[in-house]
């Protein structure tokens, strides 16, 4: 089991299934999100995530009209990246787990969005859009 929580702890949640691959997000959308180089996801079943606490703190923000992000209304934190068309699935923020995953991101996505300050100095493959 995997357990995850936002800053201020209000939200809290845990994973009973494995994860799906993990990536580093350098589109607009995900740096602007994490306010930071890119935005670091992993991929999880629905079925196998399940809120513990403050459910009721988490507020979504359709980036797209395909793309809901959720994040904790209290303290901000980013929590899920949703698609329309996945909906067994979706993106969870890696920053907000607070025990290991066990799966290390796989790639850099979206490369050609990426923030002009930042260089990618890691061997992980890049690719310029989604994967």
């Amino acid at each position: 089991m995997i357990r995850g929580s936002c800053l201020c702890g209000g939200v809290s949640f845990e994973i009973t299934g494995g994860l799906d691959r993990a990536s580093h997000c350098h589109c607009t959308m995900c740096r602007k999100a994490h306010g930071a180089a890119f935005g670091s996801y992993v991929g999880v079943q629905r079925e196998s995530f399940r809120w513990l606490t403050g459910e009721d703190l988490v507020r979504g923000f359709a980036s797209s009209p395909e793309v809901t992000r959720t994040f904790c209304s209290r303290c901000g934190s980013t929590l899920q990246y949703l698609h329309r068309a996945e909906p067994k699935r979706f993106a969870l923020a890696l920053g907000v787990l607070d025990d290991d995953p066990g799966v290390r991101p796989a790639l850099h996505i979206f490369v050609a969005d990426k923030a002009p300050w930042f260089e990618i100095t890691d061997s992980l493959p890049q690719q310029s859009g989604d994967a």
